[in-house]
């Protein structure tokens, strides 16, 4: 389990940063395929997407209400940003903070109560949602992107629900993994 763990880490941090634009409208993606891909193009909503699963699993009362949350508002920033070609003020910003915090649920191991998480969750997603929009075009796009991010966010639980009761280094070193894309993104190098 460790070395898949180590292995699925140093994964995320080698990934080149495809996964947005600079801001400006792109719609070159506009097939199914092309959407559920998009997502694991980019280390960021790689490990923003798994992390929520894992810290979902091992903290949360209620495991799926944060993964919904956050596939609910990615879809919402998504729509929003497709529809209007709105790019987010410090859009990219946004997706790295919400690195950082993921990082610390996992790390810590953060409960909060069911409507909390799904708040925090949404929270977070949203920036994620409004990168992708404004590089999908079409529903079928879309629809790919979110069976993309619950398949993310599945496996995610399922890592997280193995991890429960895994000593506390190897949960703050899954945790600091998430951090440092959010670390690697602030350097230029994700």
């Amino acid at each position: 389990m460790k070395k898949t763990l180590v292995s699925l880490l140093a994964s995320l941090l080698a990934l080149p940063a495809l996964a947005h634009t600079d801001g400006a409208a792109h719609t070159h993606l506009s097939s199914f395929w092309d959407g559920a891909l998009h997502p694991l193009t980019g280390p960021d909503h790689l490990a923003a997407m798994l992390a929520v699963g894992v810290w979902s699993a091992m903290a949360l009362r209620r495991p799926l209400g944060a993964p919904l949350a956050f596939a609910a508002s990615l879809l919402l920033g998504a729509v929003i940003a497709m529809r209007t070609g709105w790019a987010m003020p410090a859009l990219e910003a946004s997706i790295t903070v919400s690195l950082a915090v993921l990082g610390l649920l996992v790390a810590l191991r953060t409960a909060m109560p069911v409507a909390a998480g799904a708040a925090t969750a949404a929270i977070l997603a949203f920036s994620h949602g409004a990168a992708h929009g404004l590089e999908l075009s079409g529903a079928a796009a879309l629809a790919g992107m979110v069976v993309s991010t619950l398949a993310l966010h599945a496996a995610g639980l399922g890592l997280g629900w193995k991890l429960r009761q895994s000593p506390i280094l190897l949960r703050a070193l899954l945790g600091a993994s998430v951090a440092a894309v959010a670390l690697a993104r602030l350097s230029g190098v994700a």
